[in-house]
C-alpha cells in the first residue's frame, strides 16, 4: 500500500467515529513520521478550514448561558496571561539568542491561539517562509504533547471539569487541541475551555493592529469571523427549539470535523519539519509553555482562579 491510500486509509477511520481526536493525531504523526506527505499544501488548507467549521458545529452543542458565563469569567485571566506570556516569551527569546521575528511568533502562538495566531501576525511583521515553519513547528509540536498529557495530569490531580477546562483555555496553544482534550475530560470542561480559547482568540485582532502600527505595516489582518458564528450557534441552539433534533448532530460533526482535523496536522509534522525547527526556538517555546502551564495550573489548582 503507498503512501497516497495509506493516507486515505487513516482520514476515513478518523472521520469514522471509530477513534478519538488523541489516536486520531497520534496516527497522523506516525503517517507524518514515516512517510512523504502527497497533499501537503491542499491538507493544510483544509485542516484550517475544517478546524473552523467544526468550531461552530460544536457551538450547536453548547449553551448560550453557560457559554457566556464562561466568557466573561476567564476574561480578566485572559488579559494578564496573554502580557504575561508575550513579555516572557520575547525574554527567553533574547536570552537563548532566537531570531527576534521568531520569538515574537512563537510567543503570540503559545500566548494566544497556536498557529491561527502566527498566521495572522506573520505577513504583519514580513516573517519569511523559514521563520513561520519553524514558529509553527514548535507551536504544533508542542500543541500535539499537550493533547496527550493535559488530560493525564488533570485525572492526576483531581481537576474538576471546570478546572481543567480554564486551565487547558489558558496553557495549550491550538483551540483544535483545546477541545480535543477537553471533550475527552467532560461536556463542562468542553464548554468552558472552548469558549475562553475561542474569547482569547479575538485577541488577535488587537495583538495584529499593534504589531502593524509597530511596524508601519499595510498588510490586511485575518478577522476571525468563525468565532461570532460560533456564538450564533450557540444562540440557536439555546433559543430556537424548533430545530432541537438537528442540534445533537450538527454538534457531533463538529466533533467529528475535529478528529479529522487532528489527524491532518499530525500529518503535516515531518522528520524536516523537526529538523527545521531548531534547537533554540524549540526551548524557548518548551521553557515559555512549561512557566505558563505550570504557573495557571497552580493558581487554578489553590483556588486563586476560577469560573
Amino acid at each position: 500500500m503507498n503512501s497516497k491510500n495509506i493516507f486515505f486509509v487513516g482520514l476515513v477511520v478518523a472521520a469514522s467515529g471509530l477513534i478519538s481526536t488523541p489516536w486520531a493525531l497520534l496516527a497522523g504523526l506516525i503517517y507524518g513520521l514515516s512517510f512523504p506527505h502527497p497533499y501537503q499544501f491542499d491538507a493544510k488548507n483544509l485542516s484550517a478550514f475544517l478546524l473552523q467549521a467544526s468550531v461552530v458545529g460544536l457551538g450547536f452543542g453548547m449553551n448560550l448561558h453557560e457559554v457566556v458565563r464562561a466568557g466573561r469569567s476567564g476574561f480578566l485571566y485572559t488579559a494578564v496571561s496573554i502580557s504575561f506570556a508575550m513579555l516572557l516569551g520575547l525574554g527567553i527569546g533574547r536570552l537563548l539568542k532566537v531570531h527576534r521575528t521568531a520569538a515574537l511568533l512563537i510567543s503570540a502562538g503559545t500566548a494566544i491561539c497556536g498557529g491561527s495566531a502566527i498566521a495572522a501576525v506573520g505577513p504583519v511583521l514580513d516573517a519569511g517562509e523559514e521563520e513561520m515553519a519553524v514558529s509553527l513547528g514548535t507551536v504544533f509540536t508542542l500543541n500535539s504533547v499537550a493533547l496527550f498529557l493535559f488530560p493525564v495530569i488533570g485525572y492526576a490531580l483531581h481537576l474538576s471539569q471546570s478546572q481543567f477546562g480554564l486551565w487547558s483555555a489558558l496553557a495549550i496553544h491550538d483551540t483544535s487541541s483545546v477541545v480535543g482534550a477537553t471533550a475527552k475530560y467532560g461536556s463542562q470542561a468542553l464548554t468552558i475551555g472552548t469558549t475562553i480559547k475561542l474569547a482569547r482568540a479575538l485577541w488577535i485582532v488587537p495583538l495584529t493592529l499593534a504589531i502593524a502600527v509597530w511596524k508601519k505595516s499595510s498588510k490586511s489582518i485575518h478577522w476571525p469571523w468563525f468565532i461570532l458564528l460560533f456564538c450564533l450557534a450557540a444562540v440557536a441552539s439555546t433559543y430556537l427549539p424548533f430545530f432541537r433534533t438537528l442540534y445533537p448532530r450538527l454538534s457531533m460533526l463538529g466533533k467529528s470535523g475535529l478528529t479529522v482535523t487532528l489527524f491532518l496536522i499530525g500529518t503535516g509534522i515531518s522528520k524536516s519539519t523537526l529538523k527545521q525547527v531548531g534547537v533554540r526556538p524549540l526551548l524557548q517555546g518548551i521553557l515559555l509553555w512549561a512557566i505558563v502551564a505550570t504557573a495557571s495550573l497552580a493558581l487554578i489548582h489553590f483556588g486563586m482562579i476560577g469560573i
